[in-house]
């Protein structure tokens, strides 16, 4: 009997033997954490738990990076700059001098708590040039994003159409062509295209950023084109036969189902152009009335000037900001699962 106990036991005293204490312990934190060892083993339950634990964190620290600068901002824009930059020199969730408080809004009764916002309505982009007003500047965002994206997905529409569903010669070359000239850097024509716009006279009215955009984009085509890889030719085949040319099926059949691709890109250009502030810093002048508003916004803050910060009203810098970042985020936020879903469909192989 006494050999027989000897052999049962004999697998848990050899155990004991191999494995000191110390990494019994270590094998049972571990395992807590949802890790299988030698020595202990984790139940998968515990292991997706702490997995999930950890992926969450990580997402959560992401989410954070993404919206810390945002509410930095709309705080800032709340910020009493006139007597404290320390919203501007530190990390914080609210600023130490605000225009909620109840001293300034008696001392400052036209705006109130929203000062900087209305500085920045009534004076704010006149420094630009004296007789400029927000409202004009604003105008000007809406003819720079709307006009030349309305035409040139229309005109890259048509253009990936052409390279999807009609069989010409060459067509593959051209389109491989087009796609190459993306990769020169935009900087290394910049020179060129400045001086020809300026002989043209496109600068101080504006048009500069206006028709170039009419004549679309070759990544909006790119997109537009593999979307329509997904759409059956019987339909353009059938139309054929009943008579119909290719502006006709372009107009009556193409653009009603392709309209998924074509609103999400027309978004994402409209997203593009109305924050084009490289586009009006460079090629229109600087005391124009064809400013853009995040031109404007820059000369406000004394950008190019003696320095950046060289005005005293950071808060309504910052108000100007976050007034030209609203209607990105609330078009991006209507219309994200449209965009994300043509993205995705986007896909489809020819």
């Amino acid at each position: 009997m006494e050999n027989i106990e000897n052999t049962v036991e004999n697998p848990v005293v050899q155990e004991e033997k191999q494995y000191s204490s110390f990494r019994y312990a270590v094998g049972a934190v571990l395992a807590f954490f949802g890790i299988s060892t030698k020595t202990h083993r984790a139940s998968k339950k515990r292991a997706k738990f702490v997995g999930d634990v950890f992926t969450y964190i990580i997402l959560l620290f992401g989410s954070f990076l993404m919206v810390y600068p945002f509410w930095w901002m709309v705080a800032g824009s709340f910020a009493d700059t006139e007597t404290s930059r320390a919203l501007l020199e530190k990390l914080v969730w609210w600023p130490e001098k605000s225009t909620v408080t109840a001293d300034f809004i008696a001392e400052h009764s036209a705006g109130g708590a929203f000062w900087n916002y209305y500085f920045f309505f009534t004076k704010g982009v006149q420094v630009v040039e004296a007789s400029l007003t927000f409202w004009r500047v604003l105008l000007n965002n809406f003819i720079y994003s709307i006009v030349p994206v309305v035409v040139g997905v229309i005109t890259s529409a048509s253009a990936a159409f052409s390279f999807a569903k009609i069989n010409w010669i060459g067509r593959n070359a051209v389109f491989y062509f087009l796609l190459a000239a993306i990769m020169v850097p935009g900087p290394s024509i910049m020179t060129a295209q400045f001086s020809m716009y300026d002989s043209l006279g496109w600068r101080d009215n504006g048009l500069v950023l206006i028709i170039p955009g009419m004549f679309g984009s070759i990544m909006t085509a790119f997109f537009i084109r593999q979307f329509l890889f997904g759409l059956p030719t019987s339909i353009i085949e059938a139309a054929k036969i009943d008579g119909a040319g290719y502006f006709r099926i372009f107009c009556g059949f193409i653009l009603p189902l392709a309209m998924p691709a074509i609103m999400a890109q027309g978004l994402l250009s409209f997203m593009g152009c109305w924050n084009n502030y490289m586009g009006s810093y460079i090629m229109i002048p600087g005391n124009s009335h064809a400013v853009n508003l995040p031109h404007a916004i820059a000369a406000m803050d004394g950008f190019g000037g003696n320095g950046p910060f060289r005005s005293q009203h950071y808060g309504a810098v910052i108000a100007g900001s976050v007034i030209c970042v609203l209607p990105v985020m609330i078009l991006f936020a209507c219309f994200q699962k449209l965009i994300i879903g043509s993205l995705m469909l986007t896909g489809s192989k020819e």
